[in-house]
Formats: structure tokens, sequence, C-alpha cells
């Protein structure tokens, strides 16, 4: 088992991934006219909207949240860390260049998510890439493949991953055995998941803000505090990036670790922030709408967050020092605020992995609305199964389980490439309707003008118009 999980591994991530996240996003940033930076003001906009209220969904605010909640996790002070190690200062330049060129990725499948999405028998919204490769590629069997994948990887085994971090920071930190904190995450997560997908977002609407605004808080007092430094570490990064200043990995180095740690982080292509993205009631009432929302939080998260930790490190001089992972964000922290960086490094930590947990679970419940199995006792067998790998992810060693997420996730994110590319004429006509509307008016979705998809997409979200 071992050997094929490798084998998988080695395939997705080594070739089709690396250079399938990168080409895929180039295409849709120039299919697209680099909606990502000529429309940036009219992202921010979509997010500050006031919500729309319809029956069973959520606001686009808190799908941006709920979604940051499962991308904004260890990758941001983990990943950076092991990528600057790897890779040294340059390795943070390709991770801007993957984040930008993946704005135009998640733009895309949010907005094909919302197009595609329906009402369950509950009434809730539900939608995600499942159900736009059945519906709009005709093919079932695939999201099918792809929700069992999804389901595998972020609603079971990453809840292991994340609550292994938070256990081992918080035994390093403060002593607590890791039994211990496990049982303690998975009550509290048994609180939140037990209210539904609508208290989760509620939930993520205040904690995720709160989080990431303290930890870029933090990091603007290390800048300002180290402010003369500052433009020499920014010069390190572009450098080092293309060799002109020597540093560990070299340019090859550089680049794919930046590429690599960008592409977890940010997870623009995956398939995973779409589950979400589907069940906001965008404003305007548009597609394009709720697509502009999700290619935000990769913005936030990548380069403003995984930003905020190179800087800290690389404004601490504690690169270089042999350490890597989380060891090295905490001694640069160390170096900035004293003995309190331990602690502040613990209790982030125990903040971002418990929201991705919480994050994750919600793409789960949406796929198992796709498998036909969200009725009540699929919900629940799944939330027991979700909250039961929680505090054996505390305890065990995740090495292996890690290994099989990662399988799982190569393959739905290589199916989730292959649909977005084959229904990239559609987000390019949804994305000129909106923008030509907007010249006169507030973009709102007709169906009249989508003839050739009316019998594949649930009428009753589109021409019902939500309430004020």
């Amino acid at each position: 088992m071992a050997a094929i999980i490798d084998f998988l591994n080695t395939i997705f991530w080594g070739y089709i991934l690396i250079y399938g996240l990168l080409a895929v996003g180039v295409y849709f940033t120039l299919r697209l006219g680099f909606i990502q930076v000529r429309r940036f003001p009219e992202f921010i906009r979509t997010v500050l909207k006031a919500p729309q209220s319809d029956r069973g969904g959520i606001s686009p605010f808190q799908a941006l949240c709920t979604s940051l909640a499962s991308r904004v996790g260890t990758g941001n002070m983990t990943g950076v860390a092991v990528a600057l190690y790897l890779g040294g200062p340059g390795a943070i330049f390709w991770m801007w260049v993957v984040a930008i060129i993946g704005m135009a990725t998640a733009y895309a499948e949010s907005t094909l998510a919302q197009l595609y999405k329906m009402r369950d028998q509950n009434g809730q919204l539900r939608g995600g890439p499942a159900f736009y490769i059945s519906k709009g590629l005709k093919a079932p069997w695939a999201g099918a493949v792809f929700s069992l994948a999804l389901i595998l990887a972020f609603g079971l085994v990453f809840n292991a991953v994340q609550a292994n971090s938070i256990a081992g920071a918080m035994e390093g930190a403060f002593g607590i055995d890791t039994s211990v904190t496990g049982i303690v995450i998975m009550l509290l997560a048994a609180i939140v998941i037990f209210g539904g997908i609508k208290k989760i977002a509620r939930f993520a609407e205040i904690v995720v803000p709160f989080m990431a605004v303290l930890y870029l808080l933090l990091a603007l007092y290390v800048i300002f505090a180290n402010i003369s430094d500052v433009p020499a570490a920014f010069a390190l990064i572009v450098k080092s990036a293309f060799g002109i200043e020597q540093a560990a990995g070299g340019v090859l180095g550089a680049m794919l670790n930046g590429v690599k740690r960008g592409l977890f982080s940010n997870e623009a292509g995956m398939g995973s922030a779409p589950n979400i993205a589907a069940v906001a009631t965008p404003n305007p009432h548009h597609p394009a709408s709720q697509g502009m929302v999700q290619s935000l939080g990769v913005f936030i998260d990548t380069l403003l967050i995984c930003t905020a930790t190179a800087l800290m490190i690389l404004l601490s001089g504690a690169l270089g020092n042999g350490e890597t992972g989380i060891a090295l964000t905490q001694t640069a922290l160390t170096t900035h605020i004293g003995s309190a960086g331990h602690y502040f490094v613990a209790i982030a930590i125990f903040f971002f992995a418990f929201t991705s947990i919480i994050g994750n679970y919600t793409y789960a419940e949406n796929a198992l609305t796709y498998l036909k199995w969200a009725n009540k006792p699929g919900i629940f067998i799944l939330r027991i199964l979700a909250l039961g790998m929680i505090p054996w992810g505390a305890y065990e060693s995740v090495a292996m389980v890690f290994n099989a997420a990662d399988a799982a996730m190569g393959l739905m994110a290589t199916i989730n490439l292959i649909a977005i590319m084959m229904l990239s004429g559609l987000v390019v006509k949804l994305t000129k309707d909106y923008f030509t509307q907007l010249k006169t008016k507030t973009p709102v979705f007709n169906s009249d003008d989508y003839p050739e998809i009316r019998d594949d997409i649930d009428l009753s979200v589109w021409d019902e118009k939500p309430s004020k």
C-alpha cells in the first residue's frame, strides 16, 4: 500500500500538478485578460457589499471566511519556513507568482461552482466541482470519484494532520499531553460541526478575521520595529529568486520549493474552496461575483499572511541556523518579541489548525450531497468519523496517513483541473456578461442568456430573485 501511495504521489506531485496548476493558472490569466490585476478593485467591492438573504444560503463574506478557515492553516507558518529552509529567500518570490496566477484559477473554479449549485432536500444550497463535472461535462462517475477523494482527504485525514500540529505545539509550549489536547479539540469541534454549515459559517466569520488580523498586526509590529532592514529583505527575496544573490537551493531550488509551497498553501485549482463558494448567495446575484470573492482568498492567504511569516523569519536572522518548520518560525518570533513568541506561535497554530478542521469538514459534508448520502444517518456518520480522526491524529504519527491524503488530493486536483479547462469557454462568457452589465447596472444572472446550459442548472436558484 505504501509503495502504491508513493508512486501516485510521485506522478501527481512530481509531474502532473506542479506543471498543471501553473499552466492552468497562466491560461486563465491570459484568457480572462489578467482579471486578478485589472479588476482587483471589483474583487474588493464584492466582498464589502451587504449580504443578500436567501433560503439555504450564506453570505459571500461568510463563504470567504470559511474557505480561508481551510486555506489558512499550518502551511502559512510551517510551510513558509520549510520553503525558506529548502529554497532560500527566493522561494517566497515564486510563492507570490503562484498566488497571483492562482487567483485566476480560483476565480474560474468558484464561478463554475456558483453556476451549477442546487438546493438539497432540506432547502440548503449545495455545489462544487462534483456538480459542474457531472452536469457541465456529463460525467457523473468522475464527480463521484472526486467526491470520494475529497471526503477522504479533507473530511478525514487532514483533520488528523491538523490535530497533530496543534497537539505538538501545545506540548512544546505548555507541556500539555497530546491525548488531552486531542480530546479537547474533538469536543470543541463537535460543538461547531453539529451546528451545521450555517453555524460553521458564523463561527468562521468571527474567528478567521480575528485570527488573521492579529497575526498580521504582529507582523506589522515586527516590520516597523525593523523598518530599516525591510527594503533589504525584499531585495534579498527578488535577487535570490533569479540567482543574482546566491542562496540555499539555487534558482531551481527556490522556484520548485516556492511553487510547491504556494500551491499547497492557497489551494487554487485543488477543487476544495468551490465547495463552500457554491453555498453562498452572491451579491450581485451572478456567479462571477462569488468567483471574485474566492479569488481574493488566495491573495489574503499567500500575498498577505505567508509574506508576513517570511518577513518575520528573514528579519530575525534565524534562517540558516539549522532549524526548519514550526521551530524556525518560533525562533524567529522569540527573537522579535522574547519568550512570548514561543507561546504566541502555539496559540496561533491552535486557531489556524482548528479552523482548518472546521473548514475542511464543510467540504466533506458538501460532497456527501452529490453522492446522495446527505441524509441524517449519512451526515451523522461523517461527523463521527471526522471527529474521531482528531484524537487519533493528535496522538499518532501521521506520516503515512498524510501521504495517503496527498494522493487523494492529487487525484481530486487532477480531475478538477481537467474539468475547469474543458468548461473555460463558459467562464469567459460569464465574465464578459458580468462586466458588460456592470457598465450600466448591477449585474444579474439571466438564465435566458445561457440556453446551452438551462437544462443543467437549478433554475429555482437563479430565476428566484433573492429577497433584500
